[in-house]
């Protein structure tokens, strides 16, 4: 039901992108069903409060209808949260009237001001709707008591020029607040939302929140879309206003048509939907809006995707940061690019924003999908070796054609694809196209075992197939359970769905070969496997100050670079760090356990990574491979 509702949203998010009025339609229905939840179960009514604030105020929020985002979060709060709901609604009607009072003393303390400046404007209170307090409350961690914004104005003017110098007249009445000033004026929020803001200190040191915008921008910013809706019967849409908002639709979808999971499609919907952004700048000064919390990377993706897959380097404000930097308003950022850079994984742990992430798993699972068919060619043809059977022979019969499509199998591709990723045997797939006494009255050949050697250097498999360095071709990874280093002796075993993946030949993860024989694979690190390499080392120390500031002034010697860092005080006196650190090699690893271990106060230090659970088949995994 999940699945199927994601769908249909997914199906509404696509329609909204020919034509804006379905989703205008959807949260009129939403808007009006919110209301009337009251004879319907509990479990219903969480259900839709929900989806309402998922999905339905986001977009209204996105198309800037800030009346009805508003009406749809508050209707939604009182059926999710009812005893927070009805705490902040209590609350606020409890100083409602000391509120207005003041509103209004200081009401007319600008209305005077803007007459003796000769400004024609309006000044209106404003309040906070109450799912808007509840959220200022929660991320700021604070009790209703301690808000001190409950109190807002807003000032309408008919002019541009008028904004700012209404600005100043505020600014000139009273203390602005430093850090408070936002001009969505000059920088428009992407829903095109407009407006000046600023706090300060007002009269009876209040602090007090002002808004300015012209009254046109205020119609934009309450109705949003609608606010420009000019559609004639049989025409397309020709506002200005409404194709910079179908612009970000079809853009939002292009970020996403790659995820074919309903699921999926409508939780990266969500994160562009939720995001706070920040507002950068290309070095032309183009206004880039991004997540809070992006990346160069994620600037470099939304600027075009070739830059984002090229990206090597970065620098901001005139200075080389890290791609993990994370990006702050006004920054401006230019991106290095090199045509040997590729997006790799890792990338996926620091950047936020959906296009970043869209697009970098969808070229990782391009590659991976084309480095599990040569894999799997390769384990094919060696089977065939073992059998004695020739390749062109075996794959052009009709019996073979046959067994493809008995086996699930739509053509070659698929087949050797699943092969490589470990999904079925090559050797119960050959026996089922070889006659039985054809198996049983050949014995098979053995043949070397595969040698995959990385490092920029040419292996040759057995039957004479070269192929170029496993990094490139072959679909390859390092186990996580045992994360082996260079210098460490290591293994490979097809996993399941995953290709080859390489453990220290002691790893306990790994099963013993039995009748999986052909899972396994030699392995050998090549001439560029030197590099950033995960480890796990535990430190136990005596527990005294200065102990860790002393280590990691080591580790940093030793040029290590520590990722994670788990501290914990013992019983007895003693303190364990377990580190999460990078290695170029063993003996870089070693080199670096040799000087921690001479540090004074240090009981003991080891890599923490435990072999012990695979030494009993070491012997025997040697002697299959």
């Amino acid at each position: 039901q999940e699945e199927s509702q994601a769908e249909n949203y997914r199906k509404m998010i696509l329609a909204m992108s020919e034509d804006i009025r379905v989703v205008l339609i959807k949260l009129a229905d939403r808007a009006h069903n919110i209301k009337t939840l009251g004879s319907l179960s509990s479990d219903a009514q969480q259900r839709i409060a929900r989806e309402t604030l998922d999905i339905f105020a986001p977009i209204a929020n996105r198309l800037g209808i800030g009346w009805m985002k508003d009406e749809l979060e508050d209707g939604a709060f009182m059926y999710m949260m009812p005893d927070e709901h009805e705490s902040i609604r209590v609350e606020l009607a409890s100083g409602q009237s000391l509120r207005e009072a003041y509103v209004k003393k200081v009401q007319t303390i600008l209305e005077n001001a803007l007459i003796a400046s000769g400004i024609t404007g309006k000044v209106v209170g404003r309040s906070k709707h109450l799912y808007g307090i509840h959220q200022k409350m929660e991320q700021q961690e604070i009790e209703f008591n301690d808000l001190y914004d409950l109190t807002g104005l807003r000032i309408l003017t008919t002019s541009l020029k008028d904004c700012y110098s209404v600005l100043g007249q505020v600014h000139s009445l009273w203390k602005p607040i430093p850090g408070r000033f936002k001009d969505y004026i000059a920088m428009p929020k992407p829903n095109l939302y407009r407006s000046l803001h600023t706090a300060v200190i007002g009269p009876e040191g209040e602090r007090l929140e002002v808004q300015i915008r012209t009254e046109t921008m205020h119609n934009i910013c309450e109705e949003g879309i609608a606010a420009h809706w000019q559609y004639k019967e049989g025409e397309k849409f020709k506002n200005q206003y409404m194709d910079q908002q179908l612009i970000w639709v079809r853009h939002l979808l292009e970020t996403q048509k790659d995820l074919k999971n309903p699921k999926d499609f409508i939780n990266s919907f969500k994160v562009d939907l939720f995001s706070n952004e920040v507002y950068v700048f290309t070095p032309e000064g183009r206004v880039i809006p991004l997540q809070r919390g992006s990346t160069p990377v994620d600037f470099a993706y939304a600027v075009h995707t070739d830059i984002g897959e090229h990206c090597s380097a970065a620098k901001v404000n005139g200075k080389t940061v890290s791609l993990k930097y994370k990006l702050r308003n006004g920054d401006q950022i230019e991106i290095k690019t090199t045509k040997t850079q590729k997006p790799n994984r890792s990338w996926l742990s620091f950047v936020k924003t959906s296009k970043a992430r869209s697009k970098i798993l969808h070229f990782i699972n391009s590659i991976e999908k084309e480095k599990s068919l040569n894999l799997g060619k390769t384990l094919l043809h060696k089977s065939l070796a073992e059998y004695q059977v020739d390749p062109l022979e075996f794959l052009k019969g009709k019996v073979f054609d046959e067994t493809l499509r008995a086996s699930g199998f739509t053509n070659f591709d698929n087949l050797v694809r699943s092969i490589g990723l470990g999904k079925v045997s090559t050797h119960q797939f050959i026996e089922k196209l070889l006659p039985r006494e054809k198996i049983e009255g050949k014995q098979r050949k053995k043949t070397d075992r595969v040698k995959l050697c990385g490092g920029g250097r040419d292996f040759l498999l057995a039957g004479g197939v070269k192929l170029k360095c496993f990094d490139d071709d072959i679909l390859l990874r390092l186990g996580k359970c045992c994360h082996p280093v260079p210098g460490d002796p290591i293994i490979g075993y097809l996993t399941r769905g995953r290709g080859i993946t390489v453990h220290h030949i002691d790893c306990g993860k790994i099963q013993s070969p039995g009748e999986e024989s052909e899972r396994f694979f030699d392995v050998g690190w090549g001439e560029r496997a030197k590099g950033a390499h995960s480890a796990r080392i535990s430190i136990i120390v005596e527990d005294k100050p200065g102990q860790l500031a002393e280590i990691t002034r080591i580790l940093a010697s030793c040029d290590i670079n520590i990722t994670l860092a788990n501290l914990r005080q013992e019983s007895d006196q003693r303190a364990n760090f377990d580190l999460c650190i990078e290695i170029n090699d063993i003996e870089h690893l070693k080199k670096m356990l040799s000087e921690v271990a001479k540090v004074p106060g240090v009981i003991k230090v080891n890599r923490m990574e435990d072999y012990s659970a695979g030494k009993k088949k070491q012997e025997r995994v040697k002697q299959v491979v």
